[in-house]
């Protein structure tokens, strides 16, 4: 496979084509890159991976003018990955610029240049980054495992760039028509909307508080404690509780103020444009390698506001999601054949009664839930020891994982991404207990807490892993099936951890929904090889996000 290293010199953009030991170098306006860029990937010839700084740097002005990739190096999420990564000797990735790309940020384009003005990138040196990272792989004892990681994590950047550049097909009139059901009309700036105006009346009316602000938790505690209830705090499971006239209204308040908040009227002018839903996905957002998002609560779309997603006439979203990914994942990782036999059955849960372990389908999710969440008293806690003995290889990685994470150490996921070293006094080891240090109760809580981190880290970061495999494929199987420019084919358009949309053109919509169970399968083959553990996932084809639930 052929490399082309791409560096920013000035006005110009350097190419370096290596071929083996031969090095190659081009230099051109940056203007002329994406046609430099689409020449290469049409020509026919080997495939060409395209290392670079940071996808968001790059991609976003190529995919404006038409160009798609197929296979880059995104070197700024590389170089985390490696500095975190226990199986890389950190001497082959230290250089005199590693510290600017510790710090280096991905970018949101705010403009049509193709490089952000004053970028700190400009500082750094990708070439000998570069070469770097490549030392520090073929230097590992597991460079297989990273070799996929580092694959998988770039062609996740190109997935995200493309998933921002498409948006999600949104129905701005759908949407608005939801909110003034809801809401009333759209209210003048520094105004309520009278759906909620009338329900804050109602509120001070119960509580006797002509002045309350109900946006106010201080003041809204200090009404309710005045009121006479016996309260702590103002959250809508707090206020559940409490029999009296204005906690229905209060409540009902409090849903659509979060509404109107977070997925609004302004919510709309900022984030939808174009008949499309455009936030930034960020991959490797959260240290265990889920992503984040910056702006819209692209991770967090209500169900209330789905059905204003509806795709273009004469196509369909195909909405699939896997069940059950982490135990299925932590299955697959521990190696432990009776818990893949559960995880055989389309609810793992309910294969679990079946064998014997649990009696019932709550009693297998809670006792699954604490064990991968450090959950070890109540309900969750009596579950575990008749998991362990019915499951002991996979109980035993995640009891490991919480261990070597109270004894302050590093912990990694099946590829190899390494947890943060704790920080605070409890993990430092002084031979003299310092002045205003943690008593050993506190010491202990906080060993404990850090404990339940990483037991959770090893299982959701090896399951954010399989879904960056099952991305990565899925965007190569559905490039295949159609023709013309990316938008014109079936595309991703939204990801959640375990969840994807793909827009697609109607007559494509069944030979999406294979592909995605395909690449289900295949992502499952590339961390697991040929042990049995299954994916299964529920998939629906639909006219509205909405009808898929």
């Amino acid at each position: 496979m052929e490399r082309v290293l791409l560096v920013r010199r000035g006005p110009d953009v350097e190419a370096r084509l290596e071929d083996g030991d031969d090095v190659r170098v081009t230099r051109l306006p940056a203007g002329q890159l994406p046609a430099f860029v689409a020449a290469r990937e049409s020509a026919g010839q080997q495939p060409v991976r395209w290392v670079w700084d940071d996808t968001t740097r790059w991609y976003p002005a190529l995919l404006d003018a038409g160009v798609r990739v197929a296979r880059c190096t995104d070197l700024r999420l590389c170089h985390a990955l490696l500095r975190r990564s226990p199986f890389v000797a950190q001497a082959l990735l230290t250089g005199p610029d590693t510290a600017g790309w510790d710090a280096l940020q991905p970018v949101v384009a705010a403009d049509p240049a193709l490089f952000p003005l004053a970028d700190p990138a400009d500082a750094l040196d990708p070439v000998a980054e570069a070469a770097r990272q490549q030392a520090a792989r073929a230097g590992s004892p597991q460079r297989h495992r990273l070799g996929l990681l580092l694959a998988a994590e770039s062609s996740g950047a190109l997935v995200a760039a493309e998933m921002t550049h498409a948006g999600l097909p949104w129905r701005t009139d759908l949407h608005e028509r939801l909110l003034t059901d809801l809401l009333g009309p759209r209210p003048p700036a520094g105004h309520r909307p009278v759906v909620l105006e009338r329900l804050a009346a109602d509120v001070r009316a119960a509580l006797r508080a002509p002045e309350l602000n109900p946006d106010s938790p201080g003041g809204l505690l200090r009404a309710l404690q005045t009121a006479g209830l016996p309260v702590e705090d103002t959250r809508s499971w707090t206020l559940e509780q409490l029999d009296h006239p204005g906690v229905a209204p209060l409540l009902e308040y409090k849903k659509l103020s979060r509404l109107l908040t977070a997925n609004g009227w302004n919510w709309l002018d900022t984030w939808v444009r174009g008949g499309r839903f455009r936030s930034v996905f960020v991959p490797g957002g959260v240290v265990t390698g889920r992503w984040a998002s910056n702006g819209g609560g692209a991770l967090s779309v209500p169900a209330l506001i789905r059905p204003a997603a509806v795709a273009d006439e004469g196509w369909r979203f195909v909405v699939a999601d896997v069940a059950q990914l982490e135990p299925r994942v932590l299955a697959g990782m521990s190696r432990d054949t009776a818990m893949a036999e559960a995880a055989r059955s389309a609810d793992l849960y309910a294969g679990m009664v079946t064998s014997g372990a649990v009696a019932t389908r709550a009693e297998a999710k809670v006792g699954m839930l604490g064990a991968m969440y450090g959950g070890t008293r109540g309900e969750s806690g009596r579950m575990m020891p008749r998991l362990t003995r019915r499951y002991p290889r996979a109980i035993g990685l995640v009891e490991e994982a919480a261990r070597a994470g109270e004894r302050g150490e590093v912990v990694h996921t099946l590829l190899g991404r390494g947890s943060p070293l704790p920080t605070g006094p409890w993990a430092e080891r002084a031979v003299e207990p310092a002045e205003g240090a943690l008593s050993p109760e506190d010491r202990d809580r906080h060993r404990r807490a850090w404990g339940r981190f990483t037991r959770n880290f090893v299982v959701q970061g090896t399951g954010a892993e399989w879904a960056l495999c099952w991305l990565a494929d899925l965007r190569n199987r559905l490039w295949r099936l159609g023709e013309g420019a990316l938008t014109d084919r079936p595309h991703l358009v939204f990801f959640l951890h375990d969840e994807v949309l793909v827009h697609t053109p109607a007559q494509h919509a069944d030979a999406v929904a294979a592909a995605v169970r395909e690449s289900a399968a295949e992502a499952g083959r590339l961390l697991f090889g040929d042990f049995p553990v299954d994916f299964p996932l529920d998939v629906a084809v639909v006219r509205s996000w909405a009808d898929a639930d």
